[in-house]
Parts: structure tokens; sequence; C-alpha cells
């Protein structure tokens, strides 16, 4: 026989017997007289309501010792941020009054049921009022409640005090003045976490936007949204103040980090926000845990090899509002970390337009014939990374980087008007490192004629002479060549690939000797 059946077999045999109990009682009354009975009863509901208070407040006072540690967040606990400490103190100041008020009422209401509970030959005394008694019963509660009233108001101005407006945003702050600003955006059931670029500023939005591929909405015309990031988990420097922008995408959801005693609704379409600065790291609060018997025990109870409490624990963000059956997954991890690694994290993140937007039909870029700086960045730091590798090299093939982003039309030789952001990252790297020689190498796909397209190869490799002499490059740096359908660089049966082949690529020349001077070429336009 399962246990669930024998717990309600046994559920059913109390009722069965209450109801008995009841009945003998009603034929007992019935013998005795209802007077006698109902003296009788009101001595034992007295005697009973005593056992309760007793029993009771017995309870509370137990079960707080017990779980204070665990469940109530004292012992080891301490709030997390620099602010924390004025609501704990203002939770500690309430809970001392209104705890004496529990005691003290709860004694006095079942003490009266005992006391003045009807017996035979007592009659009740009539007070109609006690101008004395309602006097102190009015004013003491007035008073307490004047003081913690005042003292949640100097707490509730210092705690929601927006950030002044003299200080600056900033994704890494260095002064007192500088501060980070992030955004969590709640959805059913997720947190959507965006934190700024290196310009310490968080973008526009607009909530038409909002699709599968663009889940913020972000106004990707907009340079600030460009370099903007979405990670997949709450970090933040230690000791350094942030702003937390809170919005949500449909329901109510509510942004909660209980350690760091952050709470604040999400609402949909009224923008809220949140300011604090995190006190502890989460290795130092792993280490204030540490000891605690509480935190000792496995994470898992039949794993005695897992990891104890302490060493497992996390701060954590989570939905404090019930916003669907989905609510319980609303879960981000939160890691406070030093500034170091901090600064360390931030160069593993990617920016969401880089990564997702960056090609698609959403991308509104290049407009007027110019390209976003964290576009232009982006491929300064990819052509270095890849002229670094070529330059440090002594195999052959690795000394040859491909001008991935200079451009020609099909058939033409002049430069695409874009050409010159990439074309500028060569010259600097050449005026700078004024003993680097380069072969420019150009190419053609296979349509058209042979011979014509080893023109039109040297023509694009002489194009690009041109204009890297013109950016002030030592002529004597250089040589250019053509290769035409030679060197594909891509399938030419693919459209992809014979755009690939209509590009130019460049090869370090380590050694130092003297390159054959080329001789410029005029602009020309031939058929592929």
């Amino acid at each position: 026989m399962s246990t669930g059946l024998i717990i309600a077999l046994c559920l059913v045999f109390i009722v069965v017997i209450l109801i008995q109990i009841g009945r003998v009682t009603e034929l007992a009354g019935k013998i005795r007289g209802e007077e006698e009975v109902q003296f009788e009863t009101n001595r034992r509901n007295g005697i009973f309501s005593m056992v309760f208070l007793v029993g009771f407040l017995a309870f509370c006072i137990l079960s707080a010792a017990k779980y204070k540690n665990w469940m109530l967040w004292y012992g080891p606990h301490e709030a997390a941020s620099e602010h924390g400490g004025s609501l704990d103190s203002l939770f500690n100041t309430t809970l001392f009054f209104t705890g004496i008020v529990f005691v003290l009422t709860h004694i006095a209401l079942f003490y009266f049921a005992y006391k003045y509970a009807g017996k035979k030959g007592q009659k009740a005394s009539f007070i109609s009022h006690d101008n004395k008694l309602e006097v102190i019963w009015t004013a003491v509660p007035a008073v307490v409640m004047c003081f913690l009233v005042i003292k949640g108001l100097v707490a509730w101005n210092t705690v929601m005090a927006d950030i002044p407006e003299n200080y600056t945003a900033s994704l890494i702050p260095q002064t007192e003045e500088e501060y980070i600003e992030i955004e969590a955006t709640g959805a059913q059931f997720l947190w959507y976490l965006r934190y700024p670029g290196a310009d310490g500023k968080l973008g526009a939005r607009n909530f038409r936007m909002i699709d599968g591929l663009n889940p913020l909405g972000q106004n990707w015309t907009d340079e600030k949204n460009l370099d903007d990031f979405h990670p997949s988990e709450i970090v933040l420097p230690k000791g350094k103040k942030v702003r937390v922008r809170i919005t949500a995408r449909d329901v109510l959801h509510n942004f909660y980090l209980p350690h760091f005693r952050v709470k604040m609704d999400a609402i949909p379409g009224i923008p809220t926000y949140f300011v604090f600065t995190p006190k502890f790291t989460t290795e130092e609060y792993r280490q204030k845990l540490k000891g605690t018997p509480e935190y000792e025990e496995p994470i898992d109870a039949d794993d005695p090899e897992s990891p104890t409490r302490w060493e497992a624990f996390n701060y954590e963000l989570a939905c404090s509002e019930l916003c669907g059956i989905g609510h319980y997954s609303m879960k981000k991890q939160v890691r406070i970390v030093e500034l170091e690694e901090y600064e360390e994290w931030l160069k593993t993140q990617n920016s969401y337009y880089l990564g997702n937007i960056l090609g698609t039909a959403q991308d509104p870029w290049p407009m007027n014939g110019e390209l976003p700086s964290v576009l232009t960045k982006a491929r300064t730091a990819e052509f270095l990374a890849d002229m670094d590798k070529a330059m440090t090299t002594d195999v052959d093939a690795e000394r040859i980087v491909l001008l991935k982003y200079v451009m020609f039309d099909t058939g033409k030789s002049s430069l695409d008007a874009l050409s010159r952001y990439q074309l500028g990252d060569v010259a600097n790297i050449l005026k700078k490192d004024t003993d680097l020689k380069i072969e420019l190498r150009g190419h053609t796909d296979n349509q058209g004629d042979d011979g014509m397209n080893m023109d039109l190869s040297r023509n694009r490799a002489g194009m690009v002479f041109n204009y890297l002499v013109g950016k002030g490059v030592n002529e004597n740096q250089l040589i250019s060549r053509g290769y035409g359908e030679t060197m594909p660089l891509g399938d030419n049966a693919t459209e992809e690939g014979r755009q690939m082949n209509r590009r130019t690529e460049l090869k370090v020349i380590n050694d130092n000797t003297t390159l054959a001077s080329a001789t410029a070429v005029p602009e020309v336009e031939e058929a592929d």
C-alpha cells in the first residue's frame, strides 16, 4: 500500500473521529443542560487558547532562531551594495517595533480569552470608554509611526536619488564622477541585458522596430547603438556606481537583485531606473558565508562530493512579479568582480550590431557614403592583426593579406569610395614603418578575354599604388603587379567567389632589397 493512500486513510479517520466527538458533545449537552455545557466549553477554549499562545510564540521564536541565517538573511549576510545598509537598518527598526506589538497583542488576545471566559454567576462590566487608555493607544502608535515614516523617507530620498547631472557615463569608470549605465528589459520569460560600448552611452530604441533579429528595437541609424552588446549575465566592477535602465517588452515584470537591496518594477512603456554601487565581489561574499553551518553543506544532498553552498554561491537577478507560467525561469547570474577582471571581461564581448545586424537587410550603413566609427575601428583592428601576422612569419603564403574592403566594380579599375577606409589603414602602417615593403596584387574573375583581364588586374593594382602614394607613402615601399585570372581568390562558379576575385591583396616583403619602381597607372575602365 502506498504512503499516499495511508495518509489519505488517516485523514479520513481523523475526520470521522471529530464528527463522532461532536455528536457525543451534542448528546452530553442535551443531557446536562445547554448552559452548563456552554460554561464548560468556555473553560476548555480558554485553556486551549493559552496552550496555543505558548506553542505559537515558541514556534515563531525557535523557527526564527533556526532559519535566521538561511531564510531571513541574518548571520553572515550583509547588504552587498552601499545603500543596502540603510534599508536593512530601516527593516530591523520596523521589525523591532512591530515585533513588540506582535507579541503583546497575541498575549493579550489569548490571555483575555482565558481570563474572561464566561463563568456561572459572573457578569461582565460595562465600560463605555477610558480617555486615558484611548490617548495612550492612539499617541504611542502615532509617535512610533511618525518615527518610522521619517526614517523611511530619509532612506527613500537617499536610495532613489538619480545620478547627478554633472556625472558622466563611462563603460570603465575611473573617477567618482563617472558611472556605468546598463539596461534590463523584461520579457516572457527572460531578461534582455544591454551594455554600452566604448562610448559609454546606450543607443536609441523604438518598439516598432522589435522583431526576431532586433529584440530590443534598437535604431541602427543611431551610432551609439552600434557598439552596444547583449551579454548573457550581469558583470559589474566593485565600488563603481551603476545606473540600471529598467523596462518591459510585454507584461509587468520586476527587476530584483536581492543581495543588493535593488527592486524596481519593469513597466511596458514607462522606463524606470535604479542606482546602486556594489560593495563586495562575488568571491568576497562567498568568504563571508564560509564557515556558517548552513553554507558548509553540499549543494546536492545526494552527492557529498558536490561543492558546498558557499562555494556555489552566486548573486542573481530575478523577477519578483508573477508574470506568467514561465515566471520561474527569469533568472540571470550576476557577477561582481574587481575592475581589472571587469575590463578583461569587456574584451570578450562583441557588438550586437557587428555580430548580428551587419550586412543584413536591417543594416542601414553605409549612409551618405560614410561608415560608422565602430565598423571602421573593427576593420582597422582586423587589418592590423592580419598585418602583424604577415610581418612576423617566415612562411611565404602567410605574408599575404587580403584587402577585403578595397572594392572594384565588375570590369572597372576605379576604386569604390568606401575603399578609402582600408587604404587609409595601409597608408598609415607604411608611413609609420618606412622599412616595410609590400607588393600590391591585382586580380579578376574569369569572365572575358584573358589578356584584357590581365591588363585590368594591373590597372587595379596600379590604382591602389597611386592612392597610397597620394596619401604620402614612399613609392619605393611599393610594387604593383597584376595576376589576371591566373591566381583566383575564390570559386568563379559562384557570384560570391567572383566578387572575391575582384579584390586586391598585398604581400609583405621581408628582406631589405629595393623594389623596382612601378609607374603610376592612369584610371581606365575595361570589361571583365
